[in-house]
């Protein structure tokens, strides 16, 4: 039923309860409602499958909220506050090649990692004089998987006499995983504010709503001298993880107020609808690589890669890449809370004790404002025993 406190479901139970109260009032008191009488065979049927359209209802009531719903419906919900579900995207990036001068190299051909990580070349390419070129490349499947590190990229899946070596200057970006409906409840609660302009709220959520941002923090400072992080007066500064920068000084030009200066370490230019060119002034989130040392007492119940568990857990709390997929975890200037931590350890079936480490101790470790806590594989280690 639907009240003032809400929606309440009626159980199986409860319509069964009143189904036959109804018989009783209609056929008298003595009416025989009992599991295997022909009356109660037919009320439990109904009972039954209205039991399911109960369900169905209650669905629907709450995929109309934000903090309820789930898949398409909170995709559904999204355009409110003016997002959407960032979807999977490729990585990508260019590939140098040295080889036989003025060969060329046909569009789609496979370069990749020894670890089995493959790229397409975007284009035809062809060798100059010296016999090297360069030419863009795009992963095969999406995920933060592909976004690998420069010099990685040294594999040619079909030699070829004319190729003598390949690799990547730079590391390939831009892969990532669909966001999942608990990455993007938390970016639908932080942007809300985003629909205003020339407030703090306002720039933070406009932030959070480009592709590839991951965390955004903003601030301010309202006197009018230069405060100890080095803003000048009434001024602001934005701190951005992830994110193309072109694409964030657009959107800090965008929703700032007039004749307030943004402040950051990171200057691009950007043009107004009238023509005239402005420098707009962001900064990179600092990432605070933290480290774990957990020692787990296990039970009958540990699965076989249990130490494996664990490390996912560990990383999904705090944040960073593990096993092809990125996680969001804390967002900007939150603690790493060492009891909140202990607790994603016991997540992990089998788990009879932990003693655990951060950096070395068993404190939380703060976060200021303008950092973001990151952890990384090669930064846990987890020991198992019975």
């Amino acid at each position: 039923m639907l009240d003032a406190s809400g929606f309440k479901r009626m159980r199986y139970s409860d319509l069964l309860e009143q189904m036959e109260e109804q018989a009783r009032a209609k056929y008298g008191e003595n009416v025989n409602t009992s599991a295997l009488s022909p009356l109660g065979i037919i009320l439990r049927i109904f009972a039954f499958f209205l039991a399911y359209v109960w369900q169905g209802v209650e669905h629907v009531y709450y995929a109309a909220y934000r903090d309820t719903a789930t898949g398409v419906s909170l995709d559904r919900l999204a355009p409110q506050v003016g997002i959407k579900r960032f979807q999977e995207e490729f990585a990508y990036g260019e590939i140098a090649f040295i080889g036989t001068s003025e060969y060329t190299i046909p569009e789609g051909t496979i370069v990749g990692t020894p670890t089995g990580k493959y790229f397409v070349t975007n284009e035809v390419l062809t060798l100059d004089n010296d016999g090297k070129g360069a030419v863009g490349i795009t992963a095969q499947e999406a995920g933060t998987g592909w976004n690998v590190a420069s010099g990685t990229i040294t594999v040619l899946l079909n030699p070829d006499a004319n190729i003598l070596s390949i690799t990547n200057s730079q590391p390939t970006t831009g892969g990532r995983e669909r966001e999942t409906d608990e990455e993007f409840r938390a970016r639908f609660q932080q942007s809300v504010a985003g629909g205003g302009a020339a407030s703090v709220d306002a720039l933070r959520g406009t932030l959070l709503r480009l592709s590839g941002v991951r965390a955004a923090a903003v601030i301010e400072n309202t006197s009018l001298t230069t405060d100890v992080a080095g803003r000048p007066g009434k001024s602001f500064q934005c701190y951005v993880l992830g994110g193309e920068e072109q694409e964030i000084a657009d959107a800090i030009f965008a929703t700032k107020a007039g004749g307030i200066e943004a402040h950051g370490d990171i200057v691009r230019e950007v043009t107004d609808v009238a023509g005239y060119k402005h420098k707009v002034k962001f900064s990179r989130a600092e990432e605070v690589v933290v480290s774990v040392q957990a020692k787990i007492k296990r039970t009958v119940q540990y699965p076989a890669d249990g130490d494996e568990k664990v490390i996912s857990e560990i990383v999904q709390y705090i944040g960073g890449e593990h096993d092809g997929k990125y996680y969001n975890g804390l967002s900007m200037g939150a603690a790493v809370v060492y009891t909140k931590l202990i607790s994603a350890v016991y997540k992990v079936p089998g788990v009879d004790d932990v003693e655990l480490f951060l950096n070395g101790d068993t404190r939380n470790i703060e976060i200021a404002p303008h950092q973001v806590a990151r952890i990384r594989d090669q930064n846990i280690e987890v020991t198992s025993r019975v």
